[in-house]
Formats: structure tokens, sequence, C-alpha cells
């Protein structure tokens, strides 16, 4: 199928010689000897491309590219003038238009813009594809009441250039919403960042998220970008910054306020424009009481609070997630496309998931590779996630014979919730739940947990 061209073009015998032209050269060729002839026959024909006139009678080219762009805003346009100038080539490629050709036209420049224009238009094609794809393999899946909830906001929010806070437990999805809001927002097509806060020590800080030039220390053989430098005209997204030392924070203040920094060893003043989300499954604002995180970065970077829900307040999407990550299994080439029944549902349904839908994944691929069977019944479901199996981290049992028994069951439930919440790392742990480290050691061993 060849291309299909529209020439709009006042002067009849300029119509004549680039139809008899591009037909040569392969094109399907359409014509229009004004706007809105030319408008009618977009609207009925579709054309991949327009060659349009500046100076028609009736609405002239400036208007009829506008209309263009206003109802096929993805149409290439180029734009013929016997009376170009400067400002209304400018203006033009302001309007949207591909590339401005000045009359007498030479036949080879306009196939050599043509061919351009189309190459154009077909690599926007495939970057909008790939992006919905991008957008659908990381989609929120769901369609519980917290996830409509949390799916409006992000519609909300992404389209802005507002700074975002996104708080939630450990594995609830606050990457996959912040990757969301990225794709979603005007910058898709220019760089996400990641930053894991927790994992930089505060000696390479600087040279993390500013850069180093060569020679600024011991070991830098050559000059390094920072992370907020290739973030430019992107989004940096600072992952856990609720783990950050009060020292790095205030080297990071310093830059989210004036974004401009120097790299390390440098004297040049780099300014950036980049967009900042941030993500943390503490309470920060307990932290600033703490005296642990800066009122004045919380404020900074808090403009929209987004909280991820956890996996026990969106039961009814587990049927969903489970489906969703069998599929990918498969399509990974880990195990055949599997089932699950219902009753198996059920004993997922039950189970409070402490480590939210990072921990379900982990157990639903678990299942679809060690599971022989096409279809995973209830006596595939391990017993600490069954209904009839050990009680479950953070469930407590009722059928305690006294008080003192009771209050046992519940403080061992309540340490294991918030082991796993906290992916087992003690001394988080109890600061967590604001006990001594040595005391919570003795708790666990008192109890017998294991972990």
């Amino acid at each position: 199928m060849f291309p299909t061209i529209l020439a709009v073009d006042d002067e009849a015998t300029i119509l004549q010689s680039l139809s008899g032209i591009l037909s040569d050269e392969g094109f399907e060729v359409l014509t229009a000897s004004n706007g809105y002839e030319a408008l009618k026959i977009i609207d009925q024909e579709s054309p991949d491309l327009v060659l349009l006139d500046i100076w028609m009678p009736g609405i002239d080219g400036i208007e009829t590219l506008q209309e263009i762009k206003r109802t096929n805003p993805f149409l290439q346009v180029v734009i013929i003038s016997g009376h170009g100038t400067i400002e209304t080539a400018v203006k033009a490629t302001k309007l949207g238009a591909y590339d401005f050709i000045e009359k007498p036209l030479s036949i080879e420049k306009v196939v050599v813009t043509i061919n351009n224009a189309l190459n154009f238009r077909q690599l926007e094609e495939e970057n909008r594809f790939l992006r919905k794809k991008t957008l659908e393999k990381h989609s929120i899946s769901g369609n519980s009441p917290p996830i409509k909830a949390l799916k409006k906001q992000i519609a909300i929010a992404a389209p802005t250039n507002a700074w975002i806070m996104i708080t939630g437990e450990n594995g609830t999805g606050k990457e996959l919403v912040a990757r969301t809001i990225h794709q979603m927002s005007h910058r898709a097509d220019k760089p996400l960042i990641d930053v894991n806060c927790a994992a930089i020590p505060d000696e390479l800080i600087e040279s993390e998220l500013f850069g180093h030039e060569k020679g600024a220390f011991t070991g830098a053989t050559s000059k390094k970008r920072g992370k907020f430098e290739v973030a430019n005209s992107g989004t940096i997204f600072l992952d856990e910054i609720g783990d950050m030392s009060l020292k790095t924070q205030a080297k990071i203040l310093r830059i989210l306020q004036e974004q401009k920094f120097e790299r390390v060893g440098g004297t040049r003043t780099l300014t950036v424009d980049v967009r900042v989300i941030a993500a943390s499954n503490k309470d920060l604002e307990k932290e600033i009481q703490k005296g642990t995180f800066r009122d004045d970065l919380f404020y900074r970077i808090n403009v929209i609070p987004i909280d991820v829900p956890r996996l026990r307040d969106r039961t009814e999407d587990i049927p969903l997630l489970v489906e969703t990550f069998l599929k990918g299994c498969h399509e990974e080439g880990c195990c055949n496309l599997k089932t699950i029944t219902a009753e198996a549902l059920e004993h997922l349904k039950a189970y409070p998931w402490p480590g939210n839908v990072r921990e379900l994944k982990n157990l639903v691929e678990r299942l679809g590779i060690m599971t022989e069977s096409d279809v995973i019944g209830e006596e595939h479901i391990p017993a600490s996630y069954s209904r009839q199996g050990p009680v479950a981290p953070g469930r407590v049992s009722l059928e305690a014979d006294s008080l003192k028994e009771a209050k046992k069951e519940f403080e061992k439930a309540y340490i294991l919730r918030k082991l796993s919440e906290n992916r087992h790392n003690i001394s988080q742990t109890a600061d967590a739940i604001g006990i001594e480290r040595s005391h919570l050691h003795k708790k666990i061993k008192s109890f017998g947990l294991k972990f």
C-alpha cells in the first residue's frame, strides 16, 4: 500500500506538477485548491501527509494547519510558500508543521522532506504503541473501590508537573504507581530515573546525584553524570526517601529547591528541569516528630499525597491479580498457562498478606512453577496460606483458654506481622513498634518465632 499525499494549493499548475512527480515516485496523490476542500478530503480519505500552501483564498494555510492539528494531531504537514519568511516558518513549526519549503519548489527537496516526514510519523506511531504496551504491562490491576480511587488520583495528577509523595506498606506497588504516573505524564518520552535513597552511602550521595568531574577524588578516572542530570526534562523517583540520613536530606533539599547544582570537583552550575516523585513506607510526619526527617523537605515534596492501599483492604482484587500473575509467568516461559479453583482463591482471600501484592506475586509464581497440574487447587496452597493451616502472621486465634493466653497470642501475631512488614529487619521492627532491639530479640526467642 502506497502512502497518500494531499497537495493543497490554489495554483492549478503547482497541483498538476506535484501530482505527476509524486505519482512517479510511487505515492498516491490527492489535490485540493483551498483549505475548506482540504479539510473535507482529510476527513474522508485520511491521507498520510499534507503539502500545504500558506497563501490561499478563504482560510489561509496557517488557519488550515491549526484546524488539521486540532482534529488530526498526528497527521504530518509540510508547509510550502512562495512568500516565505522566518517568522512564518517559526509560527508554522510551533503550530505543529513538520517542515517548511519555499517556492520555487525543488522536487528533490520535496521528495526527501516527504520521506523524512513519513519516517518520523512511523517512529511516532511505534513510540505510541510501545508506550501503550508499557502502560498495559505496568498497569495497576484491580476494580475494588480503593484501587478505583487510586486510579482516579493518578489520572488527575499525572498530566500535571506537580510533585508527588507516594506512601504505602512494603510490597503494595509504590514503584508501579510512580511508573504509571510518569507514563501518563507529558514527560513520558523523557527518562524516568530511579534513586534508591536507602542504598546510597552518605559519602557517595553527591557523586551519585550530582555527578563528578574527572580527577575530583581518588578513583574518579572519568567524568560522570549524576542522576539529576540524566533525569533532565524527565522524572526522578526518590524511592524510600524516609530512609535517608539527615545529612543526605539536606543535600537533596538544596537541589530540589533550586534545581541547580555543580558536579563534584566542577565549577560550572548546571540547571535541570525534573519532576520529583518520592515514595516511603514510613509515616513521615511521625518521623518529623522523632527528628529523623526534615519538615522542610517533607513540605517540599508532599504537594500531592497518594496512598497505595494494602492488599488486605482490597481482597476482591485477588482473583484478577492471580490471573494476571499466572499469565505473566506463562508468557515468561516459566510454566504452562494455569488456572486456579474458586476454593483455592478463597484461601488466598482469607490470608492477611503482610507482604502485600509482592508476596502474592511470589506465591503465585511458585504455584505456577511447582504445581504439576494445569489447575491449582486448594490442596496446592501452602499450609501457612491456608485457612486450615497455622494462624497466619498478624491473625489472632479466638480460641485461647484465658485472657493471659489471648494476650500472648495477640503479641506473638503482632510481632510476626510487624517483622513481615519490615522485611524481618530486627532494628527497623523494634523502631516501628517502639521497643529496644534487645527487648524484641527476647520476645522472638520466648515465642519461638521462626521467619
